[in-house]
């Protein structure tokens, strides 16, 4: 895996899997990477404002971060202004900014430029991937920082020679901390528990009418991911495992407790 391949592997783990580009010659591993991971979309513009107007767009739509793909400094300044406008908006966009080999920066070519003044000026996060095994840690990072509330420009400058070179290491956590909470419940644990709390609640109601008296009531609820048939994640299993402490002088058979469950079950439904 080369530098590249590695970046848009880890864009895809973080959720980030549409491209506005305009790419150069510096970033043609790049975009030759993006057939190694299918799930990357990547969108083709003719012009960087209408890549970052897209990438603009998509983020206020969607909620979630888009890439764009700039080639070099000066690309980066033909997309400015609609980057303005994303500043502006809080906008999360993932900026993957091109940039001539490293040992070809001394040589002053013709699109060489100051990168870090262009991005400094979007007042958001920014760095430069030093090795390709660095660059799956650094996407990493511009994601989470670009879903910093409220959301902001992150401004990621890939050297040619990262991009093309092996050794390439995706990243599979794109939300670090102390950009993100580690005790926080995620979504999908929030699903999961609101289905067991949901069938606890009218399991307990109905052992009550029953006559039964519940003194615990736990459960270590499991949820499975899988993909949906457009290769989008969803909670696709839930499974329920109730442990239940009756007290009094009634304690109900196995028989009634699967019952119980059952219209619990369809209850709730």
């Amino acid at each position: 895996m080369n530098g590249a391949q590695a970046l848009i592997r880890t864009l895809v783990n973080g959720g980030v899997d549409v491209c506005f580009a305009n790419p150069g010659t510096s970033e043609m591993h790049f975009v030759a990477a993006l057939d190694s991971v299918p799930e990357m979309r990547g969108v083709l513009a003719l012009f960087e404002g209408v890549v970052t107007g897209a990438a603009d767009g998509y983020g206020r739509m969607a909620g979630r971060p888009a890439a764009t793909l700039l080639h070099l400094g000066p690309g980066l300044a033909n997309g400015l202004a609609n980057l303005h406008n994303a500043r502006r908006a809080h906008t999360p966009i993932v900026n993957v900014i091109g940039d001539h080999a490293r040992y070809h920066k001394g040589f002053e070519a013709p699109l060489e430029s100051d990168i870090d003044a262009l991005t400094g000026w979007l007042h958001g996060w920014s760095r430069t991937s030093k090795a390709p095994d660095e660059v799956g840690a650094d996407a990493a990072d511009a994601i989470a920082a670009s879903l910093r509330p409220p959301g902001r420009i992150a401004n990621l400058v890939l050297p040619a020679d990262v991009s093309w070179s092996d050794g390439g290491v995706a990243a599979p956590a794109v939300v670090p901390a102390p950009w993100s909470n580690p005790k926080a419940v995620d979504p999908e644990e929030a699903f999961v528990a609101s289905v067991s709390s949901c069938h606890m609640l009218t399991f307990v109601f109905l052992a009550g009418r029953q006559g039964l008296q519940v003194d615990s009531y736990d459960d270590e609820a499991v949820g499975v991911m899988s993909k949906n048939e457009k290769g989008v994640p969803w909670v696709s299993l839930v499974t329920l495992r109730p442990r239940i402490v009756y007290s009094g002088e009634r304690v109900p058979t196995e028989h009634e407790v699967e019952r119980l469950h059952h219209l619990a079950h369809e209850q709730r439904e």
